[in-house]
């Protein structure tokens, strides 16, 4: 690598660059309800001898994109004069894309309130209805078809259940857009009440539930954490900027190491509630680990103990990657299994772009200008981060 200090021609240059690309990132930046690429609902089921209950909560930003002229303002926020002005319209939008079905029978929903709540540093929709109790022996089938045709985004539902007391997790997403369930008989006898025998997750318009495998519930926690990574652009610009100074392979396999490690811990605790921190502060702290690092491949000599301040920083990117856990509410005594799932997934996508980068940069760092593309590269990953840092701290 190149470690001559750039001339003072070059350094003027080398700021030209970053404030061009400062610009373009900034102009070309989506607005806020422009490539929604990421939208996330959370659904509670509440099943009893006497009534079934739904709370479906859609984040505000989607709600804008699904209702045309909700947004009469244009400021990208939903308030509660719009939503009365269109609420007509909002029943509409949650009745046509959920169903509740009684085998292949579509039960009448009973919308009871629409209000707006805060989870973390997001607003939502939340939507309580109402549908006709189920009893022993009726297979139930909820159906989610939110984006169900839309390419452009990775729309998830994540659903959590209590069903004749009785707990149970779901996701829903992709393709994957029916979540059913089939209600037992009540074992008198035993003292025990009526649960679900088998919860899975099966193609939209499938004309028979798919039968329960064991791979069934882990999987969609895993598929869910690969979503989250992949979806997560500020987490794999951090991960490009830890690898994109030439190092050894053993500072490589440090530097993995340590963030697996860090994000795991932090992940697992946020999870659990024994650690929380303003989702504001975690997402800007993530921001400015992407200028450090950046930086750091800009301005230092030498990179030794890169894995030291990579484990800090994954203890700051596992808060972030808790979030959408610590919405669904899971209960205790399956939450190890959700956990250690989702975090598995995480893991694969992020060992599968190592293992695909390390080759590229190998080649890179071979190439005569190897140093000035390094400089330039990190110069414009700062600019990128110090947008999300802006953002996230004063928008």
């Amino acid at each position: 690598m190149n470690k001559k200090i750039p001339s003072f021609l070059g350094f003027k240059r080398l700021i030209a660059i970053f404030l061009s690309l400062s610009l373009i990132a900034f102009i070309s930046w989506p607005k806020p309800a422009e490539a929604h690429a990421y939208s996330a609902s959370y659904t509670k089921i509440t099943m009893d001898s006497k009534h079934t209950e739904i709370v479906f909560t859609l984040d505000t930003l989607s709600v804008i994109e699904l209702v045309p002229h909700l947004d009469a303002n244009k400021n990208f926020v939903l308030e509660k004069s719009e939503i009365n002005k269109n609420k007509h319209h909002l029943e509409e939008l949650i009745e046509e894309g959920l169903t509740l079905d009684k085998g292949n029978k579509e039960q009448t929903a009973t919308i009871k309130s629409m209000k707006l709540v805060k989870k973390e540093n997001k607003e939502y929709l939340s939507t309580t209805m109402t549908f006709p109790a189920f009893s022993p022996g009726d297979t139930i089938n909820y159906n989610d078809g939110f984006y169900y045709n839309d390419t452009g985004t990775n729309y998830v539902d994540l659903i959590t259940a209590s069903i004749y007391g009785e707990s149970s997790e779901g996701v829903l997403q992709g393709k994957e857009r029916t979540w059913t369930v089939l209600v037992t008989e009540v074992q008198q006898e035993q003292g025990q009440t009526a649960q679900p025998d088998t919860t899975q997750v099966q193609p939209a318009h499938a004309e028979k539930p798919v039968e329960k495998t064991a791979a069934t519930s882990w999987f969609s926690f895993f598929k869910l954490g690969m979503l989250h990574i992949l979806t997560g652009y500020d987490h794999l610009l951090f991960l490009l900027a830890l690898l994109f100074r030439k190092q050894t392979f053993k500072q490589y396999a440090a530097i993995v190491t340590a963030f697996t490690i860090a994000h795991s811990i932090s992940l697992s605790l946020a999870v659990l509630g024994w650690v929380t921190l303003p989702s504001r502060f975690v997402e800007a702290a993530i921001a400015f680990s992407i200028c450090y690092v950046a930086a750091e491949n800009i301005f230092r000599k030498e990179i030794r103990y890169r894995w030291s301040i990579t484990f800090l920083f994954g203890l700051i990117h596992g808060l972030g990657f808790a979030t959408i856990l610590k919405e669904m509410s899971i209960p205790k005594s399956h939450l190890a299994v959700a956990l250690l799932n989702f975090n598995l997934g995480i893991e694969a996508v992020q060992l599968t772009i190592v293992l695909l980068l390390l080759p590229l940069l190998s080649y890179l760092f071979k190439l005569r200008n190897s140093g000035k593309i390094v400089v330039y590269g990190s110069y414009a990953i700062v600019a990128l981060g110090a947008i999300w840092l802006f953002q996230r701290i004063f928008l």
